[in-house]
């Protein structure tokens, strides 16, 4: 574990760290694979001792992020052309692409923002948005806005657990990845309650529905009559 924790602590601390974090984070935007944000939480924890600087670690990946994000909305926006021709009227997935445009035209800078914090959520969510020709401008503001504040969040996450390990790297870095799952499950439990109460409510309209227009069964005329 030592010479583990020896490697790491020389490549965080390596003038190309910004770079490799940048390029981490550019990839996890359209390959979500690559674990950007488990790395932005130890560059956190080891910045808490001073190397690297916290400042230039939130630049990196936010940057990265941006780019990488637009990489997303890109492909999106390429294949978007070839989704709308097949799908016809009338079809699920006319439906599903009307649904999405007009959800994105609403609320997409908010949906965007959020799904930064979701795994996997963020490159679905920057995809849908080129495919559906949502404003390249919007985007690249609500974009900017997500980045940031995802940089920040796990730079700080990671700090937080360096200061309070500064002896001990290892146990800072679980604190920061501890901290980022339970905000993760915090997300996705509120997501789940709003959607089960959505769908709640739609139910109970539907039901109230269709007591109000009653069963409308004809009755025909009855024998002899």
């Amino acid at each position: 574990m030592g010479e583990l924790m020896g490697v790491v602590d020389t490549a965080v601390t390596s003038p190309w760290f910004y770079l490799v974090l940048f390029a981490v984070a550019a990839v996890d935007g359209f390959f979500p694979v690559v674990p950007s944000e488990s790395m932005v939480i130890t560059a956190g924890v080891y910045a808490a001792s001073g190397q690297p600087e916290l400042a230039p670690v939130v630049v990196s990946a936010a940057l990265g992020a941006f780019v990488g994000d637009h990489v997303s909305y890109l492909v999106g926006r390429r294949a978007g052309g070839r989704l709308v021709r097949g799908a016809r009227p009338g079809t699920r997935r006319h439906g599903a692409l009307g649904w999405a445009r007009r959800t994105l035209a609403e609320r997409g800078g908010l949906i965007l923002v959020v799904a930064r914090y979701v795994p996997g959520g963020r490159t679905a969510v920057t995809v849908t948005m080129g495919a559906v020709g949502f404003r390249l401008r919007s985007f690249s503001l609500f974009a900017a806005v997500a980045a940031v504040s995802w940089g920040v969040y796990g730079a700080l996450l990671g700090y937080v657990g360096g200061v309070a390990f500064e002896d001990d790297p290892l146990k800072g870095v679980a604190v920061g990845l501890g901290l980022a799952l339970g905000v993760t499950a915090a997300v996705e439990g509120v997501r789940l309650a709003r959607r089960r109460r959505r769908g709640a409510g739609e139910a109970g309209r539907a039901g109230r529905g269709a007591v109000e227009r009653g069963p409308g069964v004809r009755v025909g005329p009855l024998p002899g009559e």
